[in-house]
């Protein structure tokens, strides 16, 4: 499971911007340590946040708890829900499939990056040292995000 995990932390939510579509809120803040910060935007009815809140993010290949990828029509997370089997998705409490649609090296290994997400619409930004981004060059993406 660990390979399948490219990125995970906990963030501080510092504020939080609902005013432009009805059911979507933009949360911004940064990780515990400062180091990273990132934009989401997620479904407040399914997923409301407030000021102040920790959430842990996670980012994966696959919702295969051993880390396989086989990915098809009979292992997709929709069909393996329907059989009980047991995924990382079980673990979180909102979770999104997604692309990468940009990543933007800093300069040697001491730059930042800056990391693009699209999940159906609903963007991630996340900026912050190269060691700790640098695994997330892949085009698809899961987002898993629980309460800290």
């Amino acid at each position: 499971m660990a390979d399948a995990q490219l990125f995970e932390e906990t963030f501080i939510i510092n504020s939080i911007n609902a005013e432009k579509y009805d059911r979507v809120s933009r949360l911004l803040g940064a990780s515990s340590d400062g180091a990273i910060t990132f934009t989401l935007d997620v479904n407040h009815e399914l997923f409301p946040c407030t000021v102040g809140e920790s959430l842990n993010i996670v980012l994966a290949t696959t919702l295969s708890l051993d880390g396989s990828t086989k990915e098809g029509a009979e292992t997709s997370w929709r069909n393996v829900s329907r059989q009980g089997i047991a995924t990382l998705a079980d673990m979180f409490d909102y979770v999104c499939f997604g692309k990468n649609y940009k990543f933007e090296d800093g300069e040697g290994e001491s730059g930042r990056v800056k990391y693009f997400a699209s999940f159906g619409g609903l963007l991630l930004y996340i900026e912050g040292p190269y060691k700790k981004l640098s695994g997330l060059r892949i085009d698809e993406i899961y987002l898993l995000v629980k309460r800290a």
